[in-house]
């Protein structure tokens, strides 16, 4: 086994006298004073050593930020290098004895650099030969603080660092003397075997012992060991998986170094040669550095996470490199359960169809988003039902989310007192609405009802006619003002494609963001514009906390590398309408499971909980949706086309894309995922009532 003092001792003390000439050599700046220019070389070298010896100093190497459920549960790792720290204790010998012999055998003597090595490529550059190396561990620490830490985002100073040239041997030479000074040899050999590259984005011995042989750094043995300790010297041509040849002469020269450096005898060297390289298969094996690596349940959180704290201030970069823990809302039973329930009402690879299912938790202090599902998963594979589009978080749903949008219209009604939820509201089969510049907007009602109807029928029953003129009563201004304030914030900042405005474009319905291109078009109660279905849900979560928004917070806490805990900015809560209000417009949305658009397929479920509820359908059944929510659960199911060519959406077992005449209802296709799940996550839960009307809400007050 390898003998880690015996090489300690083996080199003997380097003569005290050759450590102060060295020294010497390096403040003044230059090793190599004849012929070579030494006051500007030493100019150069001074200039620049003590700024940047600070950045050393201050500098943390990027670390593994790790994603978490609420139960402390990893769901995703993020990272731009893999990297796992280990301290200088954590690491086998085998390790340090193999790096030893084979980069820096007088590393445990020297000063914290190779006087003979340094003066022969003094020489050597100044007669015009190869520059040669001579760097000790201790300057390849410096090299690799620099390049992998303090400059990885700059490839112009990683450049500057890479040069072959005597200015940054001295450079680099000088910051390894002042390290030698400041730390001990065991902790400036953990710096470097922690911040060292072992190929792709492996950076440590920690990962690459994880990665390449699925254990940890004090547990690799000496073939393993030695195998790492060939890598550093070029991680490229000696990777095990590209050139397991090469990988393999390389991990034999170190063994023989440390037979010769006294670290393990002869008679072990020949056995350790004779084992295979033992990587693991299909390697180096890391996590996905982002959310695309997440479960299927968490990927569209996680995205919606990481998403979130940019907002907040974080950049991506501190994401990816920070060694945060993020703890998130996400329930881990709720995910699962949800997931299932939207993979068994569209399959993941159902051409054309997806379905997306988003809980946030009511509150007056917070909305706490409790899973983001789809039957898509994310990731970049198509054929496999992947996508890499947040489409529960975005407005990706660019069909819209039909007449559940008739929610803003009937609190708008209640607020400004234009009608009651006693209402009648004129409903004929059709009508002709005027606009601005047309000659009027002509809407049908699919099917019959009554006329008049009162609000609560028409809010379980969702008449065309009556929301429109209910709308046109009211005014768009008011409508779309309320959409925001009930949480479509993020949903009418876009433009009517579902992306950022285009000031550029001629066409307003893509130069102008949702909340102006309605200002004057009566069509937006009946939801067919672009619109995310977890403000959706949000909206949902409003009414259920009393008329209070809060954002959809997906974040329960950030704590750094040292764990403590660092604050997220977010919005406050607002209340944006009154108790009264929200109350009334629960009660009216109470009907829909029971006598409305959803009873159907409520009773097929042998549904039979109180709940609020509205179901959406778009003109061509593009999109079909259910928004409502029960016990402490808000929720959205939206079922839209998301392929390239989107067609009329069918019922079916599975739900499918098709010519099926009459097409998917809210209440016939996404309604039933929401029954499938609730009904397994509130089994055994005592019901919870649906607050009743507010009777001031009652009667139109204007």
């Amino acid at each position: 086994m390898p003998n880690l003092d015996s090489v300690k001792r083996r080199r003997g003390v380097v003569p005290f006298a050759g450590l102060c000439v060295l020294a010497g050599i390096l403040v003044a700046g230059t090793a190599a004073p004849v012929a070579l220019g030494a006051g500007l070389l030493s100019n150069q070298v001074s200039d620049s050593v003590d700024a940047i010896s600070a950045q050393l100093a201050a500098a943390d190497p990027p670390l593994v930020t790790t994603v978490t459920d609420r139960d402390g549960t990893p769901i995703a790792t993020l990272y731009a290098q893999y990297r796992l720290p280990v301290t200088a204790a954590g690491i086998a010998t085998t390790v340090k004895a193999a790096i030893i012999a084979v980069e820096d055998r007088r590393f445990y003597t020297e000063g914290g650099v190779d006087l003979q090595g340094m003066l022969r490529a003094a020489v050597n550059d100044s007669t015009g030969g190869a520059l040669q190396g001579a760097s000790t561990i201790t300057q390849q620490d410096v090299k690799n603080y620099l390049i992998n830490v303090v400059d990885r985002n700059d490839p112009a100073a990683q450049q500057a660092d890479r040069e072959d040239s005597l200015a940054r041997k001295l450079r680099e030479a000088k910051m390894a003397v002042q390290l030698n000074e400041t730390k001990s040899k065991d902790d400036i050999l953990a710096d470097y075997l922690n911040v060292v590259e072992f190929s792709g984005t492996v950076y440590g011995v920690g990962a690459a012992a994880k990665a390449y042989f699925g254990t940890t750094a004090d547990k690799l043995t000496v073939p393993q060991a030695a195998l790492l300790a060939g890598m550093v010297n070029n991680p490229t041509i000696y990777n095990p998986y590209a050139h397991p040849d090469k990988a393999l002469q390389r991990r034999n020269l170190v063994i023989d170094d440390m037979v010769t450096n006294g670290s393990i005898p002869a008679s072990y060297a020949a056995t350790a040669k004779a084992t295979p390289l033992g990587v693991l298969p299909n390697g180096p094996v890391t996590p996905s550095g982002t959310c695309l690596g997440a479960a299927p349940d968490a990927g569209f959180f996680c995205a919606y996470a990481e998403s979130y704290l940019v907002h907040a201030g974080f950049t991506a970069d501190q994401l990816a490199t920070g060694g945060y823990t993020i703890k998130t809302t996400l329930d881990p039973r709720v995910s699962q359960v949800t997931k299932d329930a939207v993979d068994a009402n569209v399959p993941t690879t159902q051409d054309g169809v997806a379905n997306t299912f988003a809980v946030v938790q009511p509150g007056q202090d917070g909305h706490q988003v409790l899973a983001m599902v789809a039957n898509r998963n994310y990731g970049t594979d198509p054929a496999q039902g992947e996508t890499s589009t947040d489409i529960v978080a975005d407005a990706s749903n660019e069909f819209g989310a039909g007449s559940s949008f008739k929610i803003f219209t009937s609190a708008a009604a209640l607020v400004t007192g234009k009608a009651g939820l006693d209402t009648p509201l004129p409903n004929p089969d059709s009508q002709c609405f005027p606009v601005p510049d047309a000659p009027c907007y002509t809407v049908h009602n699919d099917g019959h009802y009554a006329d008049p109807i009162t609000l609560a029928d028409g809010l379980a029953t969702s008449p065309n006619v009556a929301f429109v003129g209910l709308e046109s009563q009211v005014g768009m201004p008011a409508v779309l003002d309320m959409a925001a304030k009930l949480g479509l914030r993020n949903t009418l900042a876009t433009n009517d494609a579902g992306h950022a405005p285009d000031p550029k474009s001629g066409n307003p319905q893509y130069s102008r963001p949702q909340s102006q291109y309605f200002q004057n078009l009566l069509s937006f109660t009946l939801g067919n514009s672009p619109v995310s279905p977890l403000e959706m849900a949000n909206v949902s979560a409003t009414l259920m906390s009393g008329g209070v928004w809060c954002p959809p917070n997906p974040i329960l806490s950030v704590t750094d590398r040292n764990g403590t805990a660092v604050p997220v900015r977010q919005q406050a809560c607002e209340r944006v309408i009154p108790t009264g209000v929200a109350n009334t417009l629960e009660a009216g949305l109470s009907k829909d499971t029971t006598s409305g658009t959803s009873a159907e397929a409520a009773r097929a479920a042998g549904w039979t909980r109180p709940d609020i509820g509205k179901t959406g359908t778009t003109q061509q059944s593009e999109s079909v949706a259910f928004v409502g929510g029960v016990d402490g659960y808000a929720v959205s199911s939206m079922v839209f086309a998301d392929g390239p060519h989107p067609r009329e959406i069918c019922p079916g077992t599975p739900v499918h894309l098709g010519n099926c005449g009459h097409g998917a209802f809210g209440g016939t296709v996404a309604a039933p995922p929401y029954f499938h799940a609730m009904s397994v996550l509130l089994a055994g839960v005592p019901d919870q009532p649906i607050p009743p009307a507010d009777p001031a809400y009652l009667q139109a007050r204007s």
